[in-house]
């Protein structure tokens, strides 16, 4: 099977540049060296030593393959889980966004509310404010009519102070109407977006 030349060649290769053959051929040529009877130990010993260190190189690469394996597995995992974390955080980010909407929804709707509070306090103060003074000057107006003294002096007064009233009436009326226009805007604008 294996001529002395060619036992020669691969002695010679695993002696000057430690090159030795590897594989399933091994197991052939150890087979014909049985079936023939072959005695050179040298070489006999030389294709025990590469079955050796086949096996051992076939171990190393088994061992080698499957910490690759194991560790392609801890990456899947690890991948996994980055996508399920991410998923995570995606979903918490429209939640959070969705809450940050609801949030600027119920501020926006209660400082509404505050204003509308707080300009139905200063109409009803207005409102008694101007009634109070049309009604002490309106009674001063009549005692000075019945117990006829000087109305002269307190009809323009009684006059002059009508004429303020009316004045800061439609000034307080066109304030409300201004903010309720400025509301309705508001609304508008945050409808559209």
């Amino acid at each position: 099977m294996i001529n002395s030349y060619t036992k020669e060649y691969l002695l010679e290769l695993y002696n000057t540049q430690n090159i030795m053959l590897e594989g399933n051929i091994l197991k052939i040529i150890k087979k014909k060296i049985k079936e023939e009877g072959d005695n050179d130990l040298e070489f006999n010993q030389y294709i025990e030593d590469c079955i050796n260190t086949d096996r051992d190189k076939r171990k190393m690469r088994l061992e080698i393959t499957k910490e690759v394996q194991k560790q392609n597995k801890e990456l899947q995992l690890a991948k996994e889980e980055i996508e399920r974390i991410n998923e995570e955080l995606t979903i918490s980010l429209l939640d959070t966004e969705k809450a940050k909407e609801l949030a600027e929804n119920d501020l926006s709707i209660l400082q509404q509310k505050t204003q509308f509070e707080l300009v139905t306090i200063i109409v009803k103060m207005a409102l008694a404010v101007i009634i109070s003074v049309a009604v002490i000057t309106t009674i001063m107006y009549v005692v000075a009519i019945i117990f006829n003294r000087e109305t002269q002096i307190v009809g323009s007064t009684w006059s002059n102070l009508f004429g303020i009233l009316l004045t800061n009436s439609f000034s307080i009326i066109g304030t409300i109407m201004g903010f309720k226009h400025l509301n309705k805007n508001e609304k508008t604008e945050s409808a559209e977006k």
